[in-house]
């Protein structure tokens, strides 16, 4: 059964006001073919659940309560997976599966309100955040990437929701990231505020290791304030006439501060085979039931 993290009421109080999250989950998932021509990669299974429910229970943990999912064509298995299932429950119900029942309705607490978006290019990761303007109005709000499979105690964005409540203003979830990696991520530079947070003065997107003004990399996690949105809404299209996230956080950093947190947690890439077959194996392990069991078939394999 899912187990809701419990205990953040404490922590996420008044001051903090992060109640929407965009899941911009339009992409093909090219990467993981065959497995997701028919499929979405955000519905791609570790372990015993999606990518995508990993994400919305972390934003469900840090407060977010109305979850707002960018979609693209062949989406519509996410939206069934946080759907009711009718006939599911009746028959798990009549056949005295409860625990089954359980499973099914906690994947969509009462309280969790769920919105789509349908993005029909994919023009970007600023232009599916784009795509979420309406439904956010003038609020802050966060935005989380379901390849990135963040586990953190606290949950990773309840972390930053926090620190958003200290400085009231743009967070970035950051990692030191390998210098021949640089290609991979926004990369931010800035001034030290303390051990975990930086005042950021320079983000650039991928760039080479010679031209890289540091070694921390945006992961995929963001508190943006709306302001945000004019700044890519005006930003000319990039390569393949892309609208870039990170172009539109360098033109904020003209008018608004923004921060990068260096997040307590483990980060799995799972955009990429290895970092899924990465994350399967290590929360399989931590599994309550498998990872007994799984731990000593492991052992048995000849290496």
């Amino acid at each position: 059964m899912t187990k809701w993290p419990q205990g953040f009421q404490l922590i996420l109080s008044s001051r903090m006001h992060v109640k929407k999250a965009i899941f911009p989950v339009a992409g093909l998932g090219t990467r993981f073919l065959p497995a997701t021509k028919a499929q979405p990669k955000e519905m791609l299974p570790v372990v015993d659940k999606p990518l995508i429910q990993y994400a919305v229970e972390e934003a469900y943990a840090a407060g977010v309560r109305e979850m707002i999912f960018v979609t693209g064509r062949h989406k519509r298995p996410i939206e069934d997976h946080f759907d009711m299932t009718f006939e599911l429950e009746v028959a798990l119900e009549q056949a005295g599966k409860q625990e089954l029942l359980d499973v099914v309705r906690s994947v969509k607490p009462d309280d969790m309100e769920c919105v789509y978006v349908r993005q029909a290019q994919a023009l970007g990761l600023g232009h599916a955040v784009l795509c979420g303007q309406r439904l956010i109005g003038n609020e802050p709000f966060a935005v989380l990437l379901a390849d990135d499979l963040m586990v953190g105690t606290p949950p990773v964005l309840a972390q930053m929701v926090e620190q958003y409540g200290e400085w009231r203003a743009s967070i970035l979830a950051v990692q030191e990231v390998p210098p021949e990696q640089t290609r991979r991520y926004g990369i931010v530079a800035g001034t030290p505020v303390n051990d975990r947070v930086v005042d950021i003065t320079r983000i650039v997107g991928k760039p080479a290791p010679e031209d890289a003004p540091s070694r921390l990399g945006v992961a995929g996690r963001y508190i943006l304030t709306p302001g945000v949105f004019h700044e890519i809404a005006t930003q000319p299209r990039g390569v393949g006439g892309e609208i870039q996230l990170t172009d539109g956080i360098a033109a904020l950093l003209r008018r608004e501060k923004v921060f990068a947190y260096r997040y307590e947690g483990k980060r799995y890439d799972c955009g990429s085979k290895e970092g899924f077959l990465q994350a399967n194996v290590e929360l399989a392990l931590q599994h309550p039931v498998l990872g007994a069991d799984f731990r000593q078939f492991l052992r048995g394999l000849e290496l």
